[in-house]
């Protein structure tokens, strides 16, 4: 079993999110509340100005981590993964894209065996209520297609907002990433190859939302300038396990 206070921790990473915050915590509250083992909420507010922090802390979250200025969803999340008490520990988005109930499918692929499980819009068995716009889809297969050669494998879906990890495999993978944007979903898939971690794809049900704080032009240069970065670095060994300070070998979680 790995090591955790709490049977599953769930991150949100939030940025300007004060008006649905709570619609938000309410719903991972309601859909996994009851959850044998304990359950903890963590929000992590990337610099909002409209008080999102504050109504998380009012909502009940376990833990709320403001960040002094809007850094990404990468390094939001990442804060929040290094924080979590979860024996599991899952991100998702706070639009609620994907229902919080399916937390529950994913902890239990984890608990299974997996070291990772990501939600997939491409899974044959995923279910779409509400389909994403035409430049959002366009946007998708472009992201897709950028990470050929970047990843080993063959992934239909990196940007899925919803994964989940066995704590020790997410100390593992997120003690390494560096990417603070929304490249960092292709890091997390390339750290995981690197180290012959054991990562399954899920089915999901998505409701897309028309609200996003994406900027299409000004975030897809900086995807594209993250790829190459993430592509340097792997072939610079920087991802794989390396020696800690005490000169031990920092090996993944399984091996």
């Amino acid at each position: 079993m790995p090591p955790g206070d709490v049977r599953l921790s769930v991150v949100v990473p939030a940025y300007q999110e004060h008006d649905r915050i709570k619609v938000s915590i309410d719903s991972i509250r309601s859909a996994l509340g009851n959850l044998d083992g304990g359950l903890e909420i963590i929000v992590v507010d990337d610099g909002s100005t409209d008080g999102t922090a504050d109504a998380a802390r009012a909502a009940g979250a376990d833990q709320v981590l403001p960040h002094e200025r809007n850094r990404g969803k990468g390094a939001a999340v990442r804060t929040g993964m290094r924080a979590a008490k979860g024996r599991t520990v899952a991100f998702t988005d706070a639009d609620l894209s994907y229902a919080p109930s399916q937390l529950r499918v994913l902890l239990a692929d984890v608990e299974s065996g997996w070291d990772v499980v990501v939600g997939s819009r491409a899974h044959a068995d995923t279910q779409t209520v509400v389909r994403r716009s035409f430049v959002r889809s366009i946007g998708g297969r472009a992201i897709n297609w950028l990470t050929r050669p970047v990843l080993r494998g063959r992934y239909r879906d990196t940007q899925c907002g919803i994964k989940a990890f066995r704590s020790d495999a997410g100390k593992f993978v997120f003690d390494r990433t560096r990417v603070d944007g929304f490249a960092f979903d292709v890091e997390l898939f390339v750290i995981v190859e690197r180290n012959d971690l054991t990562l399954l794809e899920a089915p999901v049900t998505v409701s897309n939302t028309s609200r996003s704080t994406v900027h299409a032009a000004r975030d897809g240069w900086r995807l594209v300038r993250d790829l190459w970065r993430i592509r340097r670095w792997a072939r610079a060994g920087v991802y794989d396990a390396t020696g800690d300070a005490s000169g031990d070998v920092a090996s993944p979680p399984h091996a």
